[in-house]
């Protein structure tokens, strides 16, 4: 099976690539016009995958620039005190991007506005890496959509990181992350494609596959629960042949409310093709942050599950405890996945 091709020690060195962001969320049930203080924390895609795996238990560095400021220090602590490995950051640049979260509630989504033009990593050059000495004795590179979308610069940035990760005979992923706030479905596209070439593992939601790459489930509507797991067996083996993706993986989400969504997920090989335990999260905390936790257990799974089944029975129990935890990061064990995995979500107060 293709599977094993990743399965062969439990821990590994990973690499991240990404912006890491100040982020401002409101206070519980409040919407900004009536807001008069913002929570502050840190996250961002590939930031908050690095974080997880380090708490897996692998060492992982996360790669990004950040100016060589009070602010900057800040972001880079926050990734520090998890354990993960901040010594390719580079220091320079004007700011940090940020981001403002209204957090939802019932039927009133989550709204995020962003503020991130001319960060330190959008204006990045490629001087500014050495991305052969980055990959070098490192197994997994992963990156997301994200990225590449945050300016020309950024994505001319992942294409060059893709060719080191590659030559380094690194196993590359990429989590889709379609963001409407920062390019169209056509812009997505012309650079997202071309991209897909270096990429092993494709992770991604149905929206995600549809505007970043032009793959569609036919029949498929989340907000009516209707997820019919054969069209997406149908594009995940297109995908496959075309880009020639090893793994193929989405996440369902059942969007009853801001605060009541259905959970699971399905993965492809190019051979057999596996669906998810479902979970009913209710009542969400912070949704922010599932889709990269479920990349971060998939990542960990692969490379310590003895079948893809199992690896993603953990992504998915480690996404739908992000739900319940305030902030980016997913601030859960692998242990604490495990126990869920093995059906254990009563919530019981433990002594």
């Amino acid at each position: 099976m293709i599977f094993f091709y990743y399965f062969c020690t439990r821990m590994k060195r990973i690499i991240t690539f990404g912006e890491i962001m100040l982020r401002l969320s409101t206070q519980t049930g409040c919407r900004f016009s009536q807001n008069n203080r913002l929570d502050v924390c840190y996250g961002g895609g590939e930031a908050n995958v690095a974080v997880s795996l380090a708490n897996y238990g692998h060492e992982v560095a996360f790669v990004t620039k950040l100016p060589k400021n009070e602010i900057g220090q800040a972001a880079v602590n926050a990734l520090r005190q998890y354990g993960v490995d901040i010594r390719h950051i580079v220091r320079g640049g004007e700011r940090v991007g940020i981001y403002f979260l209204e957090s939802g509630s019932a039927m009133r989504p989550s709204k995020v506005v962003y503020d991130r033009a001319h960060s330190a990593i959008a204006e990045a050059d490629p001087d500014d890496f050495n991305f052969d000495e980055i990959m070098t004795g490192a197994d997994w590179f992963h990156w997301t959509g994200i990225t590449p979308a945050i300016s020309d610069k950024a994505a001319r940035l992942v294409e060059k990181a893709c060719e080191a990760a590659q030559r380094h005979g690194l196993t590359i992923s990429c989590d889709l992350n379609f963001r409407k706030k920062l390019w169209t479905s056509e812009k997505a596209q012309s650079v997202m494609r071309p991209l897909m070439h270096y990429v092993d593992v494709c992770i991604g939601n149905e929206e995600d596959a549809a505007l970043s790459l032009g793959f569609r489930p036919e029949g498929v509507d989340v907000t009516t629960g209707k997820t019919d797991s054969s069209a997406y067996r149908k594009i995940f083996s297109q995908m496959a042949r075309e880009f020639g993706f090893k793994t193929v993986a989405t996440t369902l989400r059942e969007s009853f409310s801001a605060s009541h969504n259905g959970w699971k997920a399905l993965i492809y090989d190019g051979s057999d093709f596996y669906e998810s335990r479902r979970y009913d999260i209710t009542p969400i905390i912070d949704r922010v942050g599932g889709g990269d936790a479920f990349a971060a257990g998939l990542i960990h799974g692969l490379l310590t599950k003895p079948t893809q089944g199992e690896a993603l029975e953990f992504a998915v129990a480690a996404s739908a405890l992000k739900h319940t935890i305030a902030g980016d990061f997913n601030q859960v064990t692998a242990d604490e996945v495990e126990a869920l995995v093995a059906g254990d979500g009563s919530g019981r107060v433990q002594r």
